[in-house]
């Protein structure tokens, strides 16, 4: 396996475990005292669902095959296991903490994949990503002292 097929595939990983995770935040908060969250997470949603889909692209153009699936492994080593616990019925506070804990290994994944020896034009786009992951987390990160406030 190629670097740039190793790390696309880490990322996509990354990416589909954060746009269920997401989801899933989503669906929780509808119903609760921060409900207007529910509108972001969805949008964060789907911005990670177009981002698997163009690393999953730029793999085919080169001839590599990368699933769109997160995985049980994906979740434990991304940070999202936190938040699946908090959706069994934990607090809306509960929910955003679990999301912003899943945002910052994102962003760590993010890191990882630009110290990676991968061609230019995949470096331009985990690049880019990168730093929208980044504006995300950080969304996310003062949603959560907001709502602690």
């Amino acid at each position: 396996m190629s670097t740039d097929e190793h790390v696309t595939k880490d990322l996509v990983q990354t990416l589909e475990d954060g746009r269920e995770g997401f989801a899933r935040a989503a669906e929780k908060l509808d119903d609760s005292e921060h409900a207007a969250y529910a509108s972001l997470f969805r949008e964060l949603s789907a911005q990670r669902a177009r981002f698997s889909a163009e690393l999953r692209n730029l793999a085919g153009n080169y001839g590599d095959t990368v699933e769109a699936e997160g995985t049980l492994v994906g979740d434990l080593h991304r940070g999202w296991i936190a938040l699946k616990d908090a959706l069994t019925g934990s607090s809306g506070q509960a929910v955003i903490n679990a999301v912003t804990t899943g945002e910052n290994h994102a962003v760590s994944e993010y890191e990882k994949a630009c110290e990676a020896d991968v061609s230019p034009t995949l470096r331009a786009v985990i690049e880019r990503q990168k730093s929208e992951v980044t504006a995300a987390r950080d969304r996310v990160q003062a949603l959560a002292s907001s709502a602690t406030a």
